[in-house]
């Protein structure tokens, strides 16, 4: 264990409550994954029997034992989660209040600990401007610390350690090597990348995918300070912009609404599921009442 053991447990441990809650809407929540199983797994073989199926047959054994057999198979009711998560420049940027990727860190952690409480096998992918962390799913509560050990670690990495841009396309590429059976996909990130779209869509032919678009009020709202000057922190290109214009207001706002609608649009379009997840927001009762929705 790290060094910050202890205080990784007492984190835990007040997640932990809130996580239980979220395990038992996640296990309800309608996802393929959980309800058609990850896959059909061979189990046995047993003697054929009238009205049996005979195209399971299994003629290795039939021929050796001079009888008819047939193979038997279970479904493998395993849940398997998989979080993407953004730690990208753009996801420290704030208007005050927690950032993005602290409210990101957080929404990570609780559905971590909701998989660990469900006996799933939980792996991870973080990136910034390249691929800074990567496991494949596996159960158990020493996976789960690892796990939650890295998303701690993000707080201490300075702006300046971080690698500008986004990786988002490759942590989709990268993930979907690593998943072996079909799985519970969470993508936590603002979505200010590029060329993300056709393996996002690849990924969600073959597993869930909640895609949870990480938002701030000045997204759509600016606060009235007048000229304020702007960096762009992947690019660091400049800009001052005048927030008491109205008209530049409702342009902001509006382009803001045009990108979501988008998003929203290509997410259900592909078969995944999207959720705005504001830093003012509590992630609990977000992901609760989402959960609950995709159960009806």
């Amino acid at each position: 264990m790290p060094m910050n053991a202890s205080r990784l447990a007492k984190k835990a441990s007040q997640l932990r409550l809130s996580a239980i809650t979220l395990a038992e809407n996640m296990r309800n929540g309608g996802f393929k994954s959980l309800y058609r199983g990850q896959g059909i797994e061979f189990s046995d073989v047993r003697e054929y029997l009238i009205d049996d199926n005979v195209r399971s047959i299994d003629w290795n054994v039939t021929a050796r034992m001079g009888k008819a057999f047939i193979k038997q198979y279970e479904e493998d009711r395993e849940l398997s989660v998989f979080l993407i998560l953004d730690c990208s420049l753009s996801m420290k940027a704030n208007f005050g209040g927690i950032s993005r990727l602290s409210q990101a860190q957080e929404t990570a952690a609780l559905l971590l600990l909701a998989a660990e409480h469900n006996s799933g096998a939980i792996g991870a992918v973080f990136f910034d401007g390249k691929i800074q962390f990567s496991c494949a799913p596996k159960a158990g509560h020493e996976n789960s610390m690892m796990i939650l050990s890295k998303l701690d670690r993000l707080d201490s990495v300075s702006e300046e350690e971080m690698v500008a841009g986004s990786v988002l396309s490759n942590a989709i590429q990268g993930a979907a090597k690593l998943l072996k059976k079909r799985s519970l996909v969470f993508i936590l990130s603002d979505f200010r990348s590029s060329k993300w779209e056709k393996p996002f869509a690849q990924l969600a032919q073959k597993n869930d995918v909640v895609a949870i678009r990480i938002t701030e009020g000045a997204d759509s709202e600016l606060p009235d300070l007048g000229m304020v000057p702007f960096i762009d922190p992947e690019t660091s290109k400049k800009g001052t912009f005048p927030t008491r214009s109205k008209r530049f207001k409702q342009e902001w706002r509006e382009a803001n609404r045009q990108r979501v609608d988008l998003w929203k649009d290509f997410c259900i379009k592909h078969g995944s599921s999207p959720l705005l997840l504001s830093t003012e927001d509590d992630a609990v009762l977000v992901l609760s009442r989402f959960f609950k929705q995709k159960s009806r």
